[in-house]
């Protein structure tokens, strides 16, 4: 070898230097040899990403970055990629095409690589961090192309979901990259009430009415997000930075409306830039092909899903002492967290109920268990439910529906311990960790 160190290479990028790492990708500096030119390289784990069920969640994010080629997006590059028997990944990996994906998404057994644009000024939260707040002239700058981003995303039928400082990037030029479409939406996940409904976000950023059962408009609430974006340029801290979330009011601004405002208008430039013709998105599936049947959907086949947020929202005033109902010293309602399937859980539920006497009646990953022998307050009867917090983490509602709270609880003393395989913390556990 004389010596020489031999460069890890994906395809023709030489791969260097760690620059970003998360839960299911790491992000590396890489260089095409060809040209010279860096890129990022995202290299996504599949186990973790089968592990997790997070196999759609990478296919909308790739699906979304197609969609849009904007110069305050982090952009997608699509040169072609030749491969060889000589190419090795650095882990004995032999790359190949997975049905003639497209050139800049490149599989192997383990890995799936994307390749980005390079973006090299850093987060706009570590500017804020840095150097605090900003004048009306440089906020109004970032402001400017952060809504015209939107506007095309939108345009393009796409809600980034999770706009915040730190998904804010800036090259070279100072200008404003839009990152990290991980928790994005198309504008085909919309049901029939013209809404999405799933929860995410950033506490900090996120619109009140994400945090609620009712659905919200995509567009809106990316709108709120760039509002607070604008508030911490402006005052370099967070107007939001307290825990009671859902006393916000729900007020919206076009973006129409931002476009007009004199403001907005002052030293605003239209970015000048060519569209793409449009962009087949039919290969994306075949990313994660192995990993197709875990996939997690927006379906009514899944558990209720429940976040951080939702926990938060079911105690009074957003106290969290206040999360689980007593009575009298009694709990009429328990609840604890399970790393088992809902499937299973459910399951295991029904297995340990029937013993005790109790009929049992399911119906999406909701169960009614019915004592068929009365007690002192007549037969009791019991309701569970199971909320899905993390595609493998489960939280599991037990709660007395009917007859004597006494009761209820020695039936759930005698129900827990035929579900020790189950039950990953209980409501002590949870108290205990305060």
């Amino acid at each position: 070898m004389n010596g020489q160190k031999i460069k890890r290479r994906v395809g023709k990028y030489e791969v260097g230097r760690t620059i970003g790492e998360g839960t299911f990708a790491k992000v590396k500096f890489a260089r095409n040899s060809e040209t010279g030119e860096p890129v990022a390289l995202k290299i996504i784990d599949k186990e973790k990403v089968l592990k997790y069920m997070q196999a759609e969640q990478i296919q909308r994010e790739i699906a979304t970055m197609k969609l849009i080629k904007h110069p305050n997006v982090v952009q997608l590059y699509e040169e072609q990629i030749n491969f060889d028997s000589n190419v090795a990944d650095g882990k004995s990996d032999q790359l190949c095409y997975e049905l003639n994906l497209l050139a800049y998404v490149m599989g192997s057994k383990t890995k799936i690589y994307i390749i980005l644009e390079f973006v090299t000024g850093g987060e706009l939260f570590h500017k804020i961090l840095n150097s605090g707040r900003m004048s009306e002239k440089e906020a109004r700058r970032y402001f400017q192309q952060l809504i015209n981003a939107v506007d095309y995303c939108h345009s393009r039928g796409v809600y980034h979901r999770d706009l915040k400082l730190e998904n804010l990037l800036l090259d070279a030029f100072g200008n404003l990259k839009i990152s990290d479409f991980g928790l994005s939406a198309l504008s085909q996940q919309v049901r029939d009430d013209g809404l999405l409904h799933t929860t995410c976000g950033t506490p900090n950023y996120v619109a009140p009415e994400v945090l609620k059962d009712g659905g919200y408009d995509g567009a809106a609430a990316d709108l709120w997000s760039c509002g607070v974006i604008l508030f911490v340029l402006l005052a370099g801290y967070l107007p939001f930075d307290d825990t009671n979330l859902l006393n916000l009011f729900q007020l919206r601004i076009t973006i129409s409306e931002i476009m007009h405002d004199e403001w907005f208008k002052k030293e605003y430039k239209l970015p000048v830039f060519e569209e793409t013709k449009e962009r087949n998105t039919d290969d994306i599936g075949a990313i994660c092909k192995d990993c197709e049947v875990h996939n997690v959907r927006e379906k009514e086949d899944q558990p209720t899903p429940m976040n951080a947020f939702e926990l938060i929202s079911l105690s009074e005033g957003l106290n969290l002492e206040n999360l689980f109902d007593v009575d009298q010293g009694f709990k009429r309602e328990i609840r604890f967290t399970s790393k088992c399937s809902a499937n299973e859980i459910i399951n295991k539920i029904e297995e340990a109920a029937k013993p005790l006497g109790f009929d049992v009646q399911k119906k999406n990953f909701k169960m009614k268990l019915k004592n068929v022998k009365a007690g002192r307050k007549g037969n009791l009867n019991v309701a569970t439910e199971i909320f899905q917090v993390a595609p493998s983490l489960h939280v599991v509602k037990i709660n007395k529906a009917k007859g004597d709270t006494l009761e209820f609880l020695k039936f759930y003393n005698k129900l827990s311990t035929r579900l020790e395989d189950v039950v990953w913390k209980t409501e002590d556990d949870m108290d205990d960790a305060k």
